[in-house]
């Protein structure tokens, strides 16, 4: 790192490949999002997607999917208030709110910055290590990969669904990584000095709330996000209906947790493309392509836009909430030395 500061001082080409890494990074989502939008389109013709947005029930649709997304925000806020007060102490679930709802703006734009925002302002409430609270946020995201998996296993097994290859390999790739990440993490037993530099992350205090966290704890979490799975499984079962689709409840269970998953994935803007294809390869042979791609669109942007004005409605209380920390711990230091100056 010092020799690289050392070589960008002197002027060589350090500075610019850090300033190309950063465009591409910058340029790449919206690239693959027009690649996958372009494809769809060479399928969909745009005057049947067209027709298909025109002919939707839309007070039907907002009925269930709106209610969707509130639910959507108020228990994803219970799950991050009950996961907190797990691993590092108790934060009121009305001060949650405003900061919850706020980074959703953010990861309207990037999913990890959202969620940077988040640790970043539990780090400033709760004073604790921020890489303690980073570990926290990805022991969220990852049980709430693995809810979606099982709730999958779940229509393939409970309801016979037809069943793609890929997807039970999908289920013993997941439960293979946590049997890895709870037996490498809560094992107590002393490694071998060779293998000294494969067992020493696992004290990083990233890993914390993986080593504090039990087999029940897991299982917990897992089922503190069913009812939230549940309601939005009813709002795009129902909503389907307003454009005219009807997808069996076993299908519609089983490869719905593989389009959130997809839609997850932070390699496009906005989470375009990506959603819209999921839906068109997983639920093409229950309704013409046009109609799902009109209400993959809706459906995704109705739950976008209504996440961004929640967050922009709290966005003051979770700005005033943010600065308060730092202005009381100036305070705080401003008294010190005066008292120090004193004595």
């Amino acid at each position: 790192m010092v020799w690289r500061r050392i070589r960008c001082v002197a002027g060589t080409s350090c500075r610019d490949g850090s300033l190309s890494m950063t465009m591409m990074k910058r340029v790449m989502p919206a690239m693959v999002t027009i690649a996958v939008l372009a494809l769809i389109a060479r399928r969909v013709p745009v005057d049947r997607l067209i027709a298909s947005l025109r002919d939707a029930n839309y007070v039907a649709f907002l009925a269930v999917m709106i209610p969707n997304t509130i639910v959507y925000f108020l228990w994803d806020t219970l799950i991050l208030k009950t996961v907190v007060g797990w691993f590092h102490g108790g934060v009121p679930f009305r001060e949650l709110l405003p900061v919850r709802a706020a980074s959703y703006v953010v990861a309207f734009f990037n999913t990890n910055a959202g969620r940077g925002a988040l640790a970043a302002y539990l780090w400033r409430r709760l004073d604790v290590p921020f890489l303690e609270l980073g570990g926290t946020v990805i022991f969220l995201v990852l049980t709430e990969y693995t809810q979606l998996v099982l709730w999958a296993m779940l229509g393939v097994f409970g309801f016979r669904a037809e069943l793609t290859s890929g997807l039970l390999s999908i289920a013993v790739a997941v439960a293979a990584f946590w049997l890895a990440v709870f037996a490498y993490t809560r094992l107590h037993v002393t490694p071998a000095r060779a293998l000294t530099w494969l067992f020493a992350p696992r004290e990083w205090v990233l890993f914390r709330t993986f080593r504090r966290a039990s087999a029940v704890r897991y299982g917990q979490v897992v089922l503190l996000r069913a009812p939230m799975f549940l309601v939005s499984l009813a709002a795009h079962y129902y909503g389907a209906h307003a454009f005219g689709i009807d997808i069996p409840f076993g299908q519609m269970l089983t490869f719905l947790p593989v389009v959130f998953m997809a839609a997850a994935l932070p390699i496009t803007v906005a989470h375009l493309g990506t959603t819209q294809a999921a839906w068109l390869l997983f639920f093409g042979q229950f309704a013409p392509a046009p109609r799902l791609l009109a209400f993959s669109l809706v459906a995704h942007l109705t739950f976008a836009a209504t996440r961004a004005l929640l967050g922009l409605a709290w966005l003051p209380v979770a700005y005033g909430q943010l600065v308060q920390p730092a202005v009381v711990g100036l305070r705080a230091d401003r008294i010190r030395r005066t008292s120090r100056a004193s004595a």
